[in-house]
């Protein structure tokens, strides 16, 4: 029994330990390329139409908000098309179409599709109205975001290059101070965009479009196969089959997008599950065709760390369960050699803490007060293995599911609130349960390891039990705001 333990925790940390030491790889090339920056054409021409998408689904709290942002936008009238594609079964119908009406009137060339079958999810959507899109380029916004007014002017010169397929903004957070949440929120998605996202352009590898923030080119769209429903991460789908027919990608790390983050756990828990499972499918999807591609090694490699890095949630809790026997193995008197070797993995964790520490020096001049939230951050990711985890065996084995998009509520100070209203998951599921049972777990750990002073292994039993724990109370605390 011992040696199953032993065995099976050593495996565990030896898949974290690689995909944590992959943040040296991100860093040594976030030196190397620093100066490195994308150019673009002094001399380009504004004179194509661009078609702005503006995929909807039951978005009442922000789809007018996010018209008149998208109106306000610098740019030729007779050159922009707008299209809002309202997926909606609620009243968000009834606030967009007259929305638009209005709009028409001012002389925008503004459409409302609305469906009724939501065929194909958001990547339906976006590939019905391309259909009949006039536009040259292809700018695509989800509700939560408000794009500047200078959005067009900034982007579009980078497409100077004619196999330039799509260029990506860096996500800002509107609400990034509202709560604990979103504040751990914000930090995961400064290291994915400051380091990830720019570091791989700026080396040459492969990145992927974030779904929204971001203009195509529709020939590019068109020449990759279009939008593909089969997976729930359709804008990684087609990213990656853009970039291996020859198409280049460009992000914009210095110039933002402003988007609201889910400020309720339970809309955070169905983002991060899509997030996950989609990851997986496309993973399963694009690896045989990036392996029988002809791009470089150097490509392929990195490649396939963007793709599976999701696999690690399911390691991290079976971490998480052999935790606690080994302590009492540990204490046991035996195999001094392999606990000796186990101090090593300690580097993945370093790795993980430079990675996010250099993501907020390079864009926040607050970058203290934020990197105090790492441990947080860490026990939160702990604490959202079992939602991710399910959400990587569903991938695996091909479990088909709804592409359950993540409420948005207007939040953006402390002042507002998301109880009460709508769109909000009142319901405390099994997962719920397992987190419960999980802290309750974790804290025999920790209560071991001060037993048997195993100092070194406290700090890591604490934050599992913290995240375990943070998870489990405020997804209670959220559904029964929302009841009550």
């Amino acid at each position: 029994m011992d040696d199953a333990v032993l065995i099976g925790y050593f495996f565990s940390l030896s898949i974290l330990f690689i995909f944590g030491l992959h943040g040296f790889v991100m860093l040594f090339y976030h030196k190397k390329y620093r100066t490195v920056q994308p150019k673009p054409d002094p001399d380009f021409k504004f004179k194509d139409i661009v078609t702005i998408q503006l995929p909807l689904f039951n978005e009442l709290y922000v789809v007018e908000r996010l018209i008149n942002a998208v109106c306000e936008i610098d740019y030729p009238k007779d050159k922009l098309e707008i299209q809002v594609l309202d997926d909606s079964t609620d009243e968000t119908v009834d606030i967009a179409s007259p929305i638009v009406e209005l709009k028409k009137k001012e002389g925008f060339d503004i459409t409302y599709i609305h469906r009724k079958n939501r065929q194909g999810f958001k990547a339906g959507a976006l590939k019905e109205g391309l259909k009949i899109a006039k536009g040259e380029y292809i700018a695509i916004f989800d509700a939560d975001f408000i794009p500047s007014q200078n959005f067009l002017k900034k982007t579009l010169p980078y497409f100077g290059d004619e196999k330039a397929g799509m260029v990506q903004t860096r996500w800002e957070h509107l609400n990034g101070n509202y709560s604990i949440l979103t504040r751990a929120q914000a930090l995961a998605l400064d290291g994915h965009f400051v380091i990830e996202q720019s570091v791989r352009n700026k080396a040459g590898f492969f990145i992927n479009f974030n779904g929204t923030g971001g203009v195509w080119r529709k020939r590019c769209i068109e020449d990759a196969g279009n939008w593909h429903s089969d997976t729930l991460t359709e804008d990684l789908d087609l990213s990656y089959r853009a970039q291996l027919n020859g198409w280049k990608f460009i992000f914009l790390k210095d110039f933002t997008s402003p988007a609201e983050l889910p400020s309720e756990i339970n809309a955070l828990k169905a983002q991060q599950f899509r997030w996950t499972k989609g990851a997986i499918e496309t993973a399963k999807k694009i690896l045989p065709m990036l392996w029988k591609s002809k791009v470089p090694l150097r490509v392929k490699l990195q490649s396939t760390f963007h793709l599976t890095n999701n696999i690690v949630f399911p390691f991290i809790l079976l971490a998480a369960i052999l935790n606690v026997p080994l302590i009492f193995i540990k204490n046991s008197g035996s195999h001094e050699l392999y606990f000796a070797l186990m101090s090593l993995f300690v580097l993945a964790f370093i790795s993980t803490f430079l990675f996010y520490l250099y993501s907020q020096k390079d864009v926040r001049s607050d970058w203290r007060k934020k990197i105090v939230l790492f441990p947080l951050f860490m026990a939160g990711s702990m604490g959202f293995a079992i939602n991710n985890s399910r959400a990587v065996f569903e991938g695996l084995l091909n479990r088909k599911s709804e592409f359950v998009r993540t409420p948005k509520f207007k939040l953006v100070d402390g002042k507002e609130t998301w109880a009460g209203k709508k769109y909000l998951n009142n319901k405390i599921g099994f997962s719920v349960i397992v987190e419960t049972i999980m802290a309750v777990y974790c804290l025999i750990g920790v209560a071991s390891s001060i037993y048997f002073l195993e100092i070194a292994a406290l700090p890591f039993h604490l934050l599992f039990f913290t995240g375990f724990s943070f998870v489990a109370i405020t997804s209670i605390k959220h559904a029964l705001s929302h009841n009550f």
